[in-house]
């Protein structure tokens, strides 16, 4: 539900080729695997049982690396070769990116 109404939201019409949605979100999602683990793990602000709840169980509900790999998949096979590795390469650019930030930025407070 998250998941699809991030996109709905921000993308209502993606009549585009790029998966835009798909990355978003995962971007997004990374963001918060780099807060939460700051917040549960090193500062220990939350129980223990809140990393399960939370990281394991929503986080990993909300992103999509199955999705993420179908877009691709299926931009290969539409004859979308630069598109699909472009698309791969900035999701794990961005992905990486946004956990370092979300531990860095959490790190601070």
């Amino acid at each position: 539900m998250g998941r699809y109404g991030v996109g709905a939201i921000l993308f209502p019409v993606e009549g585009n080729r790029f998966p835009l949605s798909t990355l978003v979100v995962n971007v997004l999602g990374s963001i918060a695997m780099g807060v939460l683990y700051v917040i549960i793990v090193e500062k220990s602000l939350l129980p223990g049982q809140w990393r399960e709840l939370l990281m394991i169980g929503f986080l990993g509900a909300f992103t999509t690396y199955s999705t993420f790999s179908l877009d691709a998949l299926a931009l290969w096979q539409n004859g979308h070769l630069a598109l699909a590795l472009f698309y791969v390469v900035l999701t794990l650019l961005l992905c990486l990116g946004g956990t370092l930030a979300g531990l860095a930025l959490t790190r601070l407070i």
